[in-house]
Order: C-alpha cells, then structure tokens, then sequence
C-alpha cells in the first residue's frame, strides 16, 4: 500500500477545545453517528489515551495505538511506536486518525483530509488545536446544523489538502 488516504476525524469548539479530562465536553449523538459511519471498516489510528477513553473496543475497526511505551498492550488494541510503523501496519487505502491532540499535530503534514465537527461554542477543555489553515486546506463540503435544546448548533465540514495527492 503506496499512499493511503489518511483521514484525520475530530471534533472542535469555536475556542479551539477538543478535549476535556480524557473525555469530549458535550455530546452530539449526530456526530457520534457521523463519527461511527466515517470509521467503520476502516483502521483507525489514536494515542493510548484516546484508547482508554474508549467505551471499549469498536466493532468493525482495528485499534492501532500509537504510543511511546514499549512495552504497552492491551486486548484489541495494535501497538506501535512512530507514525510511520501506525501506517505501515495499517495498510489499507483509507486510514482514519482520531486523535488526540498530539496524534493529530503529528500527522497533520501527511494527511489528505479532515473531517470536522465544529461544535458552535466555547467549551472548557484541557486539549486544544488550531482551526485548519486556510492556506493549506479548502472547505470542500458543509452542513449546519441549528442548536437543539442543550445541545449547540454544530457543522460537518469536510476539507481536503491543497494541492493534494
């Protein structure tokens, strides 16, 4: 497998926020069921933490677990140490990395899109990462969606790399 699609899928507050205490700090059920559409038959890529904050493992998609202890396993779950060993043992045309910060920032440079929530709010949160650089990156789709309830208005938005492969 030459060059897969890699795919990085997360969600975003307006502030920048995806994280907060190894959980998300709301809950859209329309973005988990995005989330699950988006992943399923597909390896997905995360850090040990994104991991254990898991429900548990997800059915229909490997687990690959990029993380710096080596001696780290756990059922269900594909350690490997570097980017590039995460890419390599998946070998599949699309790949789907779903986080968290650090996984996201360290495949940023090699990714072909992204696939975002923006969640419309200031959330309190402890992860953050910056919005997509319009420089680098071109909103090829979107749907918005109205406030609900206690639930903040959100968009699915899809960007693809400039210039892609």
């Amino acid at each position: 497998m030459n060059h897969p699609e890699i795919i990085l899928i997360f969600a975003r507050a307006d502030n920048g926020v995806i994280g907060r205490d190894g959980r998300l700090p709301w809950h859209l059920p329309s973005d988990l069921r995005r989330f699950k559409a988006l992943t399923t038959g597909s390896p997905m890529i995360m850090g040990r933490k994104t991991f254990d904050s898991l429900p548990g493992l997800l059915e229909g998609r490997r687990h690959i677990v990029l993380t710096r202890d080596a001696g780290w396993q756990e059922d269900g779950a594909e350690a490997v140490g570097s980017p590039e060993e995460a890419i390599r043992i998946a070998n599949a045309p699309h790949i789907a990395v779903i986080g968290g910060g650090e996984i996201y920032n360290q495949f940023l440079p090699v990714a072909d899109r992204i696939e975002l929530t923006e969640v419309h709010l200031d959330a309190q949160g402890d992860v953050t990462i910056p919005a997509p650089d319009p420089t680098e990156w071109r909103e090829d789709a979107r749907q918005d969606f109205p406030a609900e309830g206690s639930r903040p208005a959100y968009s699915f938005v899809t960007y693809r790399r400039r210039g892609g492969k």
